[in-house]
C-alpha cells in the first residue's frame, strides 16, 4: 500500500518511550504489527507524559490490561468466590506461552481455594527466587460500591474493582513479566517460581502459602522471595515520594478477654456487672501505649523520611533519632495512626459479647483485643503486660491461637542491587526507604523458614486515599501501566547475572 510506510523511527506511546528502534506504522490496517513489535523492544522508559489511552497501549500493556481485566472479573472472596477459576484462567496463558503441563501446577485442597504455582526454569546458576502474590480478596458488597466491585471499570484516571489494589495488581504485574520473559526467551541464571496463593485474606484459612509449604516444599522452596503484596512507590498528592522495600512485618496476635458472674434478675441489679468490669478494663487498655522501640529497619525508615517529610513532622523523626529520643518528637509523632504503628506494638479492643437476655443480669462478658507485635516481641510478655493493664484478677485473658513469628529480613546487597536497577528506569529521582509493614502478609511463612521475603509490589500507594479493603477500591491507570514494567524489569535483574555484579 503506497505511503502505508515512512522511514523508522523511535516509538512514541505516551507513557512509556522505547529506546530500541522500530517500525512506525501510520496507516490504521496496520497499528497492530507495531504494537507487536513494541514487545520486543529490550527497554521501555517512563516518561512523566498523561496516562495511557486505550489506543496507546503495547502488546505488553494490553496483555496486562487483558491479566487485570480477568482477574477483576473473577470473584475470589471467600463466601461465594473461586481462586480456582482464576488460577485456571492463567494457567491456560502459561500452557499456551510455552510452559510445560508440569510446571503449571493448579494446586490444593479445596476445589474453589486452589493455588498456582509456575516454575519457569534457569541454569541452576543461583538458587530459586519465589515470586508471591495472592489470588483471594475480602469480601465486597454491590450495595456499598459506586461501581460493581467485579467488574474492571476504567473512569477518571481510575481503575475500579475488588483486588485492583489488593492483590490482583501483584497477581497481574508478576505474571505478566514471566509470559513476557517467555516470548522474549529469556535465560535466567536461577528457577523463577511464581506462586499465586488463596486464602491470605482468609487469616486461619489453611490452604494457601502454608499449606504449599506444609504439603509441596520441593515446589516453592526458595533462596529468596519476592512479595508484591507489601512495599511499593508511595505518593501524597500525587507525588512520588520513596519507594518502599518491606523487610519486616509485624506479628498478629489476638486474645480474649472474659469475665463471669452469677447473673440473675435486671430487676435487682448488683454493684458487680459482668458488662461494667469488661468496659471499665477496656478503657484502662485504651489509655495504655507499648513502650517505643526502633530496629535497624524502622531506624533507617525514619532516617530516610526525616529527609523526605518537612516542617514539623521532618523536625520531629530528627527528635525521635536522637539518643535519647525527643519526647516532644515522640508524642507528635504518635498522635499519627501510621506512625504510631511503626513505633510499638498496639493492642485495641475489636469485637465484643455480653449478657444472654435483655432481663437478665450478664453472667459473661468478652472482648477480642488484636495485637500487633513488633518483630521478636515474645507474646507471652505482650499478654503479661495486658494483664498488668487490666488489673483485674476476675478476667482471664487467653490467645486466640499461637502467634506466626516473622523475624526481618536482611537488606542484602543482591535484593537492594536488583531494586536499584529496576526503581531506575522507572523512577530513578527517588529513594529506597526500608519498611515494616504494619499488617501482616504471607510473606511471614517464608521468614518464619529463613528464606528472605521482601515486599516489592511495582504498583504505587496513594498516602491520603488508601482503599484496601474499602468501598471503590480503585488503581490509578498510570500506577498499573509502570507496575507492569517495575516488576518486569525487577525480575529481569534479579534472575540475570548482571544483577549481582
Amino acid at each position: 500500500m503506497p505511503g502505508a510506510m515512512d522511514r523508522p523511527e523511535p516509538c512514541r506511546y505516551r507513557r512509556f518511550q522505547c529506546t530500541g528502534s522500530c517500525v512506525t506504522v501510520r496507516a490504521t490496517a496496520l497499528m497492530n504489527i507495531c504494537k507487536a513489535l513494541l514487545l520486543v523492544c529490550p527497554v521501555l522508559v517512563a516518561t512523566d507524559l498523561p496516562f495511557l489511552r486505550a489506543g496507546d497501549l503495547t502488546a505488553y500493556q494490553q496483555m496486562g490490561r487483558d491479566i487485570y481485566r480477568e482477574l477483576i472479573e473473577t470473584d475470589t472472596s471467600h463466601s461465594a468466590g473461586d481462586t480456582t477459576k482464576a488460577a485456571e484462567l492463567l494457567a491456560a496463558r502459561f500452557r499456551a506461552s510455552g510452559f510445560a503441563d508440569a510446571d503449571v501446577q493448579v494446586i490444593g485442597p479445596q476445589l474453589r481455594n486452589k493455588n498456582l504455582v509456575i516454575r519457569y526454569h534457569g541454569s541452576g546458576a543461583k538458587p530459586p527466587v519465589l515470586l508471591l502474590a495472592h489470588l483471594d480478596v475480602v469480601e465486597a458488597k454491590r450495595e456499598d460500591w459506586s461501581f460493581e466491585p467485579f467488574k474492571l471499570t476504567e473512569t477518571n484516571g481510575f481503575f475500579y474493582g475488588r483486588g485492583t489494589s489488593d492483590d490482583k495488581d501483584g497477581a497481574t504485574t508478576l505474571s505478566s513479566a514471566l509470559l513476557r520473559l517467555r516470548q522474549e526467551d529469556f535465560k535466567p541464571d536461577r528457577d523463577i517460581i511464581l506462586a499465586l496463593t488463596s486464602g491470605e485474606e482468609g487469616g486461619d484459612v489453611y490452604n494457601g502459602a502454608e499449606w504449599l509449604l506444609t504439603n509441596h516444599w520441593d515446589l516453592v522452596h526458595a533462596g529468596l522471595c519476592l512479595n508484591a503484596d507489601a512495599g511499593g512507590v508511595q505518593k501524597r498528592k500525587g507525588k512520588r515520594l520513596l519507594y518502599a522495600v518491606q523487610a519486616a512485618e509485624k506479628v498478629y496476635q489476638s486474645y480474649r478477654l472474659e469475665v463471669k458472674g452469677p447473673g440473675g434478675h435486671s430487676s435487682k441489679p448488683t454493684r458487680d456487672n459482668t458488662i461494667y468490669r469488661l468496659a471499665e478494663a477496656l478503657v484502662r487498655l485504651s489509655k495504655y501505649e507499648f513502650p517505643l522501640k526502633l530496629s535497624e529497619i524502622t531506624r533507617g525508615y525514619f532516617e530516610k523520611m526525616s529527609e523526605i517529610e518537612s516542617g514539623p513532622t521532618a523536625a520531629a523523626m530528627k527528635g525521635l533519632l536522637k539518643e535519647p529520643p525527643d519526647e516532644a518528637a515522640i508524642r507528635e509523632l504518635s498522635a499519627s495512626p501510621f506512625y504510631n504503628a511503626i513505633l510499638r506494638t498496639t493492642a485495641v479492643a475489636t469485637m465484643l459479647e455480653a449478657g444472654h437476655a435483655e432481663n437478665a443480669l450478664p453472667q459473661t462478658a468478652r472482648a477480642i483485643v488484636n495485637c500487633r507485635l513488633l518483630p521478636g516481641e515474645p507474646p507471652q510478655e505482650v499478654q503479661a503486660t495486658l494483664r498488668q493493664v487490666v488489673a483485674d484478677d476476675q478476667i482471664s485473658i487467653t490467645p486466640l491461637k499461637p502467634a506466626k513469628a516473622s523475624p526481618p529480613s536482611p537488606l542484602t546487597p543482591e535484593v537492594m542491587r536488583a531494586l536499584e536497577q529496576a526503581k531506575a528506569k522507572l523512577w530513578p529521582d527517588i529513594p529506597i526507604v526500608p519498611e515494616m509493614e504494619t499488617g501482616a502478609t504471607d510473606g511471614l511463612y517464608f521468614r518464619q523458614i529463613g528464606i528472605p521475603t521482601y515486599g516489592i509490589t511495582g504498583t504505587a500507594v496513594d498516602l491520603d486515599d488508601v482503599r484496601m479493603h474499602g468501598k471503590d477500591e480503585r488503581m490509578a491507570v498510570p500506577d498499573f501501566y509502570d507496575g507492569l514494567e517495575f516488576e518486569y524489569q525487577l525480575v529481569k535483574a534479579i534472575a540475570s547475572t548482571q544483577s549481582s555484579r
